[in-house]
């Protein structure tokens, strides 16, 4: 397979298409797409990669979004941490939504957050046990408080089609699911590291 044809695909990865489609667009079989992809998704890193910070005044906002693999009692939990000022997603852990859910998204925030960040969260219980009390503020939707972290979980659905609650774009195995929200994820702090970078 040409560079050209694994870098278009890298590409409509990234979009809400089907597997299907890309195997039209760029010409592969689906079966070796399907085993690119597979192999892709099952060896990808698990842990969000950031730029350095400085201690001093951080500020996070978390939210957490539901996706399902073959029907809706295999429920998942997508947590992520946004960096308020950098737009960074700084943590992120997917599982269940229970307090060791919300655990394992502080163990996946760098040092300095755990120790510095001042954290935006909604109602949900869970991460009243995750937060230091004085750095934790509870707020709602009409705050506007977590609207950049709202909006991240949009974007989400914009761009990984398997997080899509009605689609074609399913995934028969947990891993692969959770394989194309990490591409994500590494994408989008790619994309906004290169914005913070100096020309």
């Amino acid at each position: 397979m040409s560079d050209d044809t694994k870098k278009l695909i890298e590409k409509l990865l990234l979009e809400k298409i089907p597997l299907a489609g890309m195997a039209r667009v760029t010409g592969v079989s689906e079966k070796w797409l399907q085993n690119y992809v597979n192999d892709k998704y099952e060896n990808i890193s698990k842990e969000v990669e950031i730029s350095d910070k400085p201690k001093g005044k951080l500020i996070i906002q978390c939210d957490e979004m539901w996706f399902f693999v073959g029907n809706k009692d295999e429920k998942y939990w997508v947590w992520l941490t946004l960096d308020m000022s950098t737009r960074e997603i700084v943590g992120a852990h997917i599982g269940d939504r229970s307090q060791g859910g919300a655990q394992a998204l502080w163990d996946s925030l760098p040092p300095v957050y755990r120790q510095c960040a001042v954290c935006y969260t909604d109602f949900w219980e869970a991460y009243a046990c995750m937060f230091p009390k004085k750095r934790h503020k509870v707020v709602g939707k009409e705050s506007g408080k977590t609207r950049y972290i709202e909006r991240l979980n949009n974007r989400f659905r914009q761009h990984v089609s398997r997080l899509v609650r009605k689609t074609l774009s399913f995934s028969k195995k947990v891993e692969h699911h959770m394989g194309a929200i990490w591409n994500f994820i590494h994408h989008y702090n790619k994309t906004i590291g290169l914005k913070m970078s100096p020309i």
